[in-house]
């Protein structure tokens, strides 16, 4: 009953701290006046640097691992930019498109997986499995016709940050997949953030010249501005952590599962929350996506 309670609590925790991350994104970036994706995300990417370093170091959550090449340093520096390019990208979108279709696109996750890992690892699915890829993209396809509150340059920005999140996956397999080089979820998270945040830090300077002026100015206009940055930054961190331990405590099958059904609660939550209207076909659009991914995940097991 115990491990049962504490699975279920940390399922708890995954879903609320992700979920949360993803309305707090979009209620800041659309609805708040904030509109500096990129300084929002090196927030998130500072908070996962400070916590991971006090969870591992301080707390000895998992083991410290250490970096033990110049090489597999520049492979995580890559793996970095990657993940910056995916996590600003999806900010981006939030500030022009629904939640809810941000959501149907990036369950087209998978089918960038399979993609790139085809390419790249020259990796071999059997046919039924991609052919259980074919709803996942005609879904977000009918889903795009029928989305009243489509914008192109969100769309976009939307598709690269799932194409990039995708990519970063199969490519974190094929840096670290030697033994002297594998890191676990925790300590990967420890090393990519300061680098992420180094990358971030130049791109706000560049491209967000006047962000901290304009956050001063919300900040002092409105009194709880300070508070949803930290929140919504410890919950970026809360989000990865317990990406971890769920897939640690039960299985990636379990997770993708889990993903799945999230994406669905983040749209009925969006729709209520932010009252974007939808249509039926966009509503079945991303029913057909999401019964896509469900059918990719169980001919990934059946056909290993």
């Amino acid at each position: 009953m115990s491990s049962a309670f504490f699975i279920s609590s940390l399922v708890v925790l995954w879903y609320s701290s992700n979920i949360g991350v993803l309305l707090l994104n979009k209620y800041l970036l659309s609805n708040y006046g904030f509109r500096f994706p990129i300084f929002l995300t090196m927030c998130h990417m500072t908070a996962c640097a400070v916590l991971s370093y006090i969870s591992i170091v301080l707390f000895k959550f998992v083991p410290l691992q250490a970096v033990k090449s110049r090489t597999q340093f520049f492979k995580i520096a890559t793996l970095s930019v990657v993940f910056c390019g995916s996590v600003v990208g999806g900010n981006i979108s939030l500030r022009f498109l629904p939640v809810s279709f941000n959501q149907a696109v990036g369950a087209t996750t998978p089918f960038f997986t399979a993609l790139f890992a085809y390419f790249m690892t020259f990796k071999r699915e059997a046919w039924i499995t991609y052919a259980a890829l074919v709803p996942v993209v005609t879904g977000v396809v009918i889903a795009s016709g029928g989305e009243p509150g489509f914008h192109l340059y969100g769309f976009i920005m939307c598709i690269s940050a799932t194409a990039a999140r995708a990519f970063k996956s199969v490519l974190q397999g094929v840096l670290l997949s030697s033994e002297g080089e594998k890191l676990n979820s925790v300590n990967l998270l420890l090393y990519m953030s300061p680098i992420s945040v180094l990358v971030l830090l130049s791109a706000t300077i560049v491209m967000e010249p006047n962000v901290l002026d304009v956050t001063v100015s919300l900040g002092t206009e409105h009194k709880f501005m300070w508070l949803l940055l930290l929140v919504n930054s410890v919950m970026a961190y809360s989000a990865n952590l317990s990406n971890f331990l769920v897939t640690k405590h039960t299985s990636p099958l379990t997770l993708q599962v889990l993903g799945n059904a999230k994406g669905a609660v983040a749209v009925v939550i969006s729709i209520f929350l932010f009252r974007n209207p939808v249509t039926f076909i966009g509503i079945a659009g991303y029913s057909l996506t999401v019964l896509g991914v469900v059918a990719y995940g169980e001919t990934k097991r059946r056909f290993k």
